[in-house]
């Protein structure tokens, strides 16, 4: 898959279905489904959009029906809910690599209204247009995942401003489609700078975090079902039920903090699930990215082998998810466990076994054996003629 290029182009160019954005996801992303359909159905439908804009700017156009010839399809920007380590960043990078659109991660943390210290929050389109190599068509056309934007929520102190509200109010044109000027270096705006002028109206942004404490808003919303008699609820709905945060409605974001305002720039929501010792093991095994693989190719380069038992993996993922972080716990299990390995490697192969991942010293043998040795091994454990077997 590839994105578009610009508009004039739309018409010549494919764009992908969200079923076929799923197969794609699905080779970098294990599990998440309802956050997968429910983004491959945003991102299909906005370039329906980028080609219903070029459609009705065209002499000859696609839809010709009186009713619809100038309806414009307005722009369904993603909110993503999920906790810390369930693969939100990592879900935003895989769909931007798969369509091959610019990409840029900006952090809200950082942004502050103008005049104050901090980054304003046109830097956040620098950094899709740098990631567009400088084509402003390109850039114009990509996708923004802006991280912790649960963090410009909170209430406000007695006696101040709070300038997470202001941030908020200052992201609210740019998200919705505005024409905004941009410093070339990226940094703060200079009297007499000329700025590039940047249009987001055709730009996706993903505004994701994990918004601590959410659920307990959802669920006190949703109240307390019985737990006994005719009312006990189903298995399923228990099931359901064990993430509130499936029933999330705007009012509960709004409770939580965000302003109404920037909500409605943000209606479509897809939720996260935490990650299981399952998940956690399919995600050290399956992408075609996998971390495995990632330190199998690294000691290649070192001429060494490594392999990993299946009870290995599995005490990896264990000790990730105890530690209470997700995905980002793996990569911290696995650099402990192989630090022997990687200070000092040797042309062997390596065998990472459960007792290595527990502390043990990682197993190793030298490079393919020579055919006979299997032989000569198997012949000297044989019992001596007349002996007992």
């Amino acid at each position: 898959m590839s994105a578009i290029p610009n508009p004039a182009e739309i018409q010549q160019s494919p764009f992908p279905t969200p079923r076929e954005i799923v197969a794609e996801l699905d080779r970098s992303v294990v599990g998440q489904e309802r956050a997968k359909r429910t983004l491959a159905v945003a991102v299909s439908n906005h370039f329906v959009r980028l080609l219903d804009a070029a459609d009705r700017a065209s002499a000859d156009p696609i839809i010709t029906a009186a009713a619809l010839r100038h309806v414009a399809i307005e722009k369904s920007n993603v909110l993503l809910i999920g906790p810390s380590g369930s693969g939100k960043t990592h879900l935003a990078k895989a769909l931007a690599e798969c369509l091959g659109a610019p990409f840029a991660v900006a952090d809200a943390t950082t942004l502050t209204e103008a005049g104050y210290v901090g980054e304003d929050v046109e830097t956040v389109l620098h950094k899709l247009f740098m990631a567009a190599g400088g084509n402003l068509a390109d850039a114009q056309q990509g996708i923004i995942y802006l991280d912790e934007v649960d963090k410009l929520g909170g209430g406000r102190v007695h006696g101040t401003k709070d300038l997470r509200r202001g941030v908020q109010h200052a992201l609210l044109k740019m998200i919705e489609g505005t024409v905004a000027s941009v410093p070339p270096s990226g940094g703060y705006k200079t009297v007499g700078e000329t700025c590039i002028p940047f249009d987001t109206s055709q730009v996706l942004f993903i505004c994701g975090g994990a918004f601590v404490g959410l659920e307990e808003i959802v669920a006190r919303r949703l109240g307390r079902g019985a737990t006994f008699g005719f009312d006990q609820p189903s298995s399923a709905c228990q099931e359901d039920s064990a993430n509130p945060l499936h029933h999330v409605l705007p009012e509960d974001v709004e409770e939580f903090g965000l302003i109404p305002e920037l909500i409605g720039r943000l209606p479509i929501i897809a939720t996260l699930d935490d990650l299981g010792v399952e998940d956690l093991v399919r995600i050290l095994r399956e992408p075609k990215n996998s971390l495995l693989a990632q330190y199998r190719k690294l000691l290649k380069y070192r001429h060494a082998d490594l392999e990993f038992t299946d009870g290995a993996i599995r005490e990896i993922a264990k000790m990730a998810y105890e530690r209470g972080i997700g995905v980002r716990g793996l990569r911290a299990v696995v650099e402990r466990v192989l630090e022997p390995v990687l200070f000092d490697p040797k042309p062997v192969t390596y065998t990472i076994t459960e007792a290595t991942v527990r502390g043990a010293e990682p197993e190793h043998h030298p490079f393919g054996p020579s055919p006979a040795a299997p032989l000569r091994h198997r012949l000297a454990r044989r019992p001596a003629a007349g002996g007992i077997a």
